[in-house]
């Protein structure tokens, strides 16, 4: 029931969990396809190097056994350590090459994902039942079918180039040593690149395959998103009531600044602006607070409590409001039109002045 709740795809964050704990994507097929196409292409490259080495081990040894008297196990022991060390002089490159693609092509697939958790010990490995679980899982009996399909097809390969090998093999006993393994090699490799041109169709199937069952294992419930969601981002009650708060505090600082304003422009309750003007440091006029609706209400009562002037002009306020943020200078094309009412705030603070 859980695994038919998972239909939606990984979020990144998921992604890289799985990635920390060293779930990666990559399909060994695909591996296996490329290092033995490399490792027969190289062959087929240095067959003839090889050849050559082992013919000369060849005649070496029979020479060597032509001046024994007798054979002991010393001298049988330095014939099979020469070639030994013959034969892994001749293929090393071709191992090496081997190794190192296989470790690129790894790497390739899981973008050289290293991670110690797969080296930590988990009950689950050794349990029985998961075991079971495991062993007649959909992905065993794709992964024993893919087998299956394999031994038979290369079984077939194998014997029609056997059947044919049987038909010529009085005539390669008849040739040179060099020759008959010549077409020997000629005709693995041919029997090699049909074997290669199945895989790399079986590859391409397994790759589509783990791809598929790999993203199958990421899915998650809507319910695993939303707690995930809750996790980088915090419950959303919790923060619309800490972004509540916070509107709340700046509003309580912005009205605070009210009193210091040299007039407020009001529209006539939609709008409301506070502007204040400090000529030995202020540039230009500047917003010190402003708002609409129940915050413009706010504003204005502020205002009449500290008798900060308040003038009614609609597109002015409405034009502040929209362009100017708070504790910001107005732009210039407000100057004129500002200029003004400063004029006529000055003048009334003058009034006033003479009047106390």
């Amino acid at each position: 029931m859980a695994e038919s709740n998972k239909t939606e795809k990984a979020t990144p964050k998921k992604r890289l969990d799985e990635r920390k704990k060293g779930n990666a994507f990559q399909s060994k097929d695909v591996i296996s396809i490329v290092v033995l196409l490399v490792g027969f292409f190289l062959l087929s490259k240095l067959g003839a190097f090889i050849i050559i080495r082992i013919n000369y081990l060849y005649h070496q040894q029979v020479a060597l056994m032509v001046e024994m008297d007798t054979l002991t196990i010393a001298s049988c022991s330095m014939i099979f350590r020469n070639a030994i060390v013959m034969f892994f002089m001749a293929t090393i490159p071709i191992f090496i090459a081997i190794v190192i693609v296989g470790i690129v092509m790894t790497g390739v697939q899981t973008k050289f994902l290293f991670s110690t958790e797969l080296l930590k010990f988990k009950f689950h490995r050794i349990s029985i039942i998961q075991g079971f679980k495991r062993l007649f899982s959909l992905r065993s009996i794709v992964q024993l079918i893919k087998s299956l399909l394999k031994v038979l097809v290369i079984g077939w390969i194998i014997y029609a180039n056997m059947k044919e090998l049987v038909l010529v093999s009085p005539d390669i006993l008849n040739s040179s040593l060099q020759d008959g393994i010549s077409y020997m090699l000629d005709k693995t490799m041919a029997m090699v690149y049909k074997i290669c041109l199945l895989f790399v169709l079986v590859a391409a199937l397994d790759y589509a395959y783990q791809k598929y069952d790999y993203e199958k294992k990421l899915r998650m419930t809507k319910q695993e998103i939303k707690d995930e969601y809750k996790q980088t981002e915090g419950d959303p009650f919790i923060k619309g009531k800490r972004k509540e708060k916070h509107r709340r505090m700046s509003l309580n600082r912005m009205i605070q600044q009210v009193p210091g304003a040299d007039v407020i422009v009001r529209n006539p309750t939609h709008f409301a602006v506070a502007l204040k003007y400090d000529i030995d440091k202020d540039f230009a006029p500047m917003v010190i607070a402003k708002g609409r609706d129940k915050v413009a209400m706010k504003i204005v009562e502020a205002g009449e409590k500290n008798q900060v002037l308040i003038t009614e002009n609609k597109s002015l306020a409405r034009t502040l409001y929209d362009s100017v943020e708070i504790n910001d200078y107005i732009p210039p094309e407000l100057y004129q039109v500002v200029a003004e009412l400063m004029a006529w705030v000055f003048s009334n603070k003058d009034e006033g002045k003479k009047k106390a």
